[in-house]
């Protein structure tokens, strides 16, 4: 029997490279003649570079950069010969420390940073993934890190961050361009909002990133004026584009400054795995992640395997946490069968500790 374990994260208690270990364990220990292929999922957030280099092997690049207020800090990337993958949460991401959250002030600069020393060492395809971030600069800090030069309006030069787009009047991008001449990007992004409005980068994501009723207005004051500014000065406009509010308004600045296209992660890392080579002579994939509820039904990893899957008409066997809401549909995405692993945990008030073992337990007991 041929199956292939291609699980999210579990957030909050197993990376999905651990799941992949521990279902592939169950699965050998019942079945030792099983033929097990596992590939982590990831989204474009953090943990993505470890799934590409579980999956695939390659090399974790360690780079020191400047951090969202310009601290020097170390943050890493994955290569592989020509092919990079950057986390976006690396050089800019989400601050714990609620006290220290300023999305009005911090850059994406580093990001910059190590989408240069990617491209220094030869990589010509560059994968970034634009989840967690603390920024809201329209990835404005990314082209800055890649020599793009930004005047105000007395002719000083200065890093834009997103509480001073709206100073920019002039733009100097020809050697961004040198840099990136000859790369093609592509940014894993799972989120269909718009740069700015209601539904944007800094009414939807900015609170929870620092940013007062007053700060929101301000950013998406700015995040306006950065639309026109990239209509009138590059021909592009960024404004309505699904997913270009992501990461702070990071996907706007991708496809303005890098020409990058936005895709699902999910699907990236799909095709990164040759999945739909592998299914065609699968038996069963297994998936998961930590909770299925309705926003899993809106294009998350878990329903992006199951659909390629039903395309083979390969059964697929979610195996999750535990489940909320109507969760019914997942039916018609191709998922044969939901198993939770908190109905195999004898103490739920315990459930983080037990993880493991009830995973191993519900993966072993189950019917293919």
């Amino acid at each position: 029997m041929k199956i292939i374990v291609i699980p999210d994260s579990f957030k909050g208690t197993l990376t999905a490279a651990e799941v992949c270990d521990i279902i592939s364990a169950a699965i050998r220990d019942r079945d030792p003649s099983a033929e097990v292929i596992t590939i982590p999922m990831a989204d474009g957030g953090e943990g993505t570079c470890d799934a590409f280099r579980y999956a695939l092997g390659g090399d974790m690049i360690l780079c020191p950069v400047h951090g969202p207020f310009m601290q020097m800090q170390d943050a890493r990337y994955w290569r592989r010969e020509e092919t990079a993958v950057i986390e976006l949460a690396s050089a800019a991401g989400f601050i714990a420390d609620p006290a220290k959250r300023d999305p009005a002030s911090a850059t994406s600069f580093g990001v910059g940073e190590l989408i240069r020393h990617a491209a220094e060492a030869g990589c010509r395809r560059i994968i970034l993934g634009l989840g967690g971030s603390c920024t809201n600069d329209a990835g404005i800090g990314i082209a800055a890190g890649l020599g793009a030069r930004f005047f105000d309006g007395s002719g000083r030069e200065f890093i834009p961050t997103g509480g001073t787009i709206e100073d920019i009047r002039q733009m100097d991008l020809s050697m961004l361009r040198r840099t990136i001449r000859g790369i093609r990007f592509e940014v894993m992004c799972d989120v269909d909002n718009p740069l700015y409005g209601k539904q944007g980068a800094a009414y939807v994501y900015a609170p929870q990133k620092g940013a007062d009723t007053a700060m929101v207005r301000e950013l998406d004051r700015n995040l306006r004026y950065f639309a026109q500014l990239i209509r009138e000065r590059l021909g592009v406009d960024v404004s309505d584009i699904p997913g270009s509010g992501a990461a702070g308004g990071a996907g706007a600045g991708a496809i303005a400054f890098l020409n990058a296209g936005l895709k699902p992660g999910a699907q990236i890392v799909l095709e990164m795995n040759h999945f739909d080579e592998l299914l065609r002579s699968a038996d069963l994939v297994i998936t998961g992640e930590g909770q299925l509820d309705e926003q899993s039904l809106r294009g998350k990893a878990v329903m992006t395997v199951a659909e390629a899957a039903k395309t083979r008409r390969v059964p697929v066997i979610a195996v999750v946490g535990n489940t909320k809401g109507d969760i019914e549909q997942a039916c018609q995405y191709g998922i044969k069968k939901v198993i939770r692993t908190i109905d195999f945990c004898h103490d739920p008030g315990q459930y983080k500790a037990s993880c493991r073992q009830d995973l191993y337990r519900a993966v072993k007991e189950m019917e293919f």
